[in-house]
């Protein structure tokens, strides 16, 4: 994930609207939009106030160590991926290594299929 991706999943996990946020941070709605609409990243002297409106470090913020886990946590998992997190869960940590690099390898065996 990006910065700005970063930024854009706090606002929606914390509840805020990008206007509600802005104005907490002190960012102009348009500078908020560029972000959006044309992969512009926040400059350096914003980030703090950033950090400080979405209660998160500035560490956190600009590697994502606590927050891209929390966006895959939120990821849906459908009947199957239960069933296989299930399945997953009840191996000892050896076969869930090799159940990982079967995974792995399976799926660059069918990208490879697709060519």
């Amino acid at each position: 994930m990006t910065i700005t991706e970063r930024i854009f999943f706090l606002i929606k996990e914390r509840g805020l609207s990008q206007n509600a946020f802005g104005k907490a941070a002190g960012i102009a709605p348009s500078t908020i939009s560029d972000w959006k609409t044309k992969g512009h990243t926040p400059s350096a002297d914003k980030i703090m106030d950033i950090c400080r409106v979405l209660e998160v470090t500035p560490e956190a913020l600009l590697t994502g160590k606590g927050i891209d886990e929390d966006e895959v946590k939120e990821a849906k998992v459908d009947y199957k991926g239960k069933q296989l997190l299930m399945e997953y869960e009840g191996l000892n940590e050896d076969a869930q290594k090799r159940l990982l690099t079967y995974a792995k390898k399976l799926g660059e065996l069918t990208k490879l299929e697709d060519l």
